[in-house]
């Protein structure tokens, strides 16, 4: 597993929280397209998957650029992030 790491994402949008193994070689952008797509499906809100969302860091207040790799984040395992609509 040493190609994913375990993040806490909270979704204010629907007041929900989902721990999350994410890999660490894929860009920001699909990270949380994958993800919005996830919590659609699984919670059965309508969260739009159209729409463009980032992530924040929950301790921080770090907001992850898109293009970035995950990797050449500060986001390891147990980072606590926040997924917003932009």
């Amino acid at each position: 597993m040493n190609n994913k790491v375990l993040v806490s994402i909270e979704i204010p949008e629907i007041g929900y929280s989902y721990d999350v193994f994410i890999p660490i070689n894929e860009q920001i952008w699909k990270i949380t397209k994958l993800v919005s797509k996830c919590v659609s499906d699984l919670s059965g809100a309508t969260l739009l998957t159209k729409e463009t969302y980032y992530f924040i860091n929950k301790n921080n207040g770090i907001i992850y650029p898109s293009n970035d790799i995950v990797a050449d984040t500060d986001i390891r395992n147990g980072t606590e992030l926040v997924l917003v609509k932009q």
